[in-house]
């Protein structure tokens, strides 16, 4: 029986790997995923200005780290009342990285005086695959929706109980779906599942490379 293929991901957050490995299982694709922090690879600096640059620079560094295949993304949240942000600034948009409460207050408070058919919103993600010789695979998936007036539900992450996606048919947040449902219709879920089809030229590339 032919080994299963080992992929880095390029996250140390365990919320987003569990996500990636539900929707991968999900899309039949039989690949063993493993964090970056199993092998203490330093987080690459983000500083790019797009998702699709963010996520291949994670993705590069851990491939030329770990000389195995690595997936990555970048996604974030962007708003059309406020001009497309917070952006790929989504992570720190109220200074601190990760701060997932001080990040939904301040869009709240950007939005207080915003109506309701002004409230539109997007996640977006870009999805990547590496090889080792640089074979790349780059992504993107949506999820076009609005953002409520507070909080509600207590799945998900990030901006997920503010957002309420368009195609749920009915007011429940991000944060009130089941990981199920959110996964069905979510940015990261439409990127993982394309990028599933097209990651066996990125194992390929490794197969090539032992």
């Amino acid at each position: 029986m032919s080994q299963v293929p080992k992929v880095v991901v390029a996250t140390a957050n365990p919320h987003k790997l569990a996500e990636i490995r539900a929707i991968l299982a999900d899309a039949g694709l039989a690949v063993e995923l493993v964090s970056m922090a199993e092998f203490d690879v330093p987080s690459p600096v983000e500083d790019r200005n797009t998702f699709e640059a963010n996520a291949l620079v994670k993705a590069r560094a851990c491939a030329r780290a770990t000389g195995l295949p690595a997936i990555a993304d970048d996604s974030g949240l962007s708003v059309d009342a406020l001009g497309g942000a917070p952006g790929v600034h989504s992570a720190y948009y109220a200074g601190t990285h990760g701060d997932d409460e001080a990040n939904n207050a301040k869009l709240l408070e950007e939005l207080a005086e915003v109506p309701d058919p002004q409230r539109t919103a997007r996640f977006l993600c870009a999805a990547v695959a590496v090889g080792p010789s640089r074979a790349e695979v780059v992504l993107r998936g949506e999820m076009p929706g609005r953002i409520a007036h507070e909080a509600r539900g207590t799945h998900g992450f990030g901006y997920d109980p503010l957002f309420i996606a368009d195609d749920t048919g009915d007011d429940r947040t991000n944060g009130e779906l089941s990981p199920e449902e959110k996964d069905a219709i979510s940015h990261r879920g439409a990127a993982f599942r394309m990028l599933a089809s097209h990651l066996p030229v990125v194992l390929l590339d490794h197969d090539r490379r032992r």
